[in-house]
């Protein structure tokens, strides 16, 4: 059975920021941890969609819009690595895990469920 996501959960995955998809670049440019904000599983193909945003240690530029992610919530989230973590909320990917070449269905989310929740 593979895994089902959640929202508030998160994975790792090669991010595309949109600047690089308006450069003419296809695929993100290294593996970031990410935050599955929308997962729905169709009704109609059992396929499961998800928009995720990326979580970043680079503070944000002005004109941008993120959350900081609180101490507590990043060690909870298995992100206690990092110092400072913002998640981006202005921009998203879309992805399509049955049919993702980087999203392992069985793949697990680096928490557990009472992990950071993006509001």
């Amino acid at each position: 059975m593979s895994h089902e996501f959640r929202p508030g959960e998160v994975i790792t995955y090669p991010y595309l920021w949109a600047w690089q998809q308006q450069r003419g670049e296809t695929e993100g440019r290294k593996q970031r941890p990410v935050c599955v904000v929308v997962a729905i599983r169709s009704a109609g193909d059992g396929n499961t969609h998800l928009a995720l945003l990326a979580i970043t240690t680079q503070p944000p530029q002005a004109e941008r819009i993120a959350l900081e992610i609180p101490d507590i919530e990043r060690r909870r989230a298995g992100l206690g690595d990092l110092k400072q973590s913002w998640i981006v909320v202005d921009e998203y990917n879309y992805d399509i895990v049955e049919q993702s070449w980087y999203i392992e269905p069985h793949q697990r989310g680096s928490c557990d469920e009472s992990a950071y929740v993006c509001t």
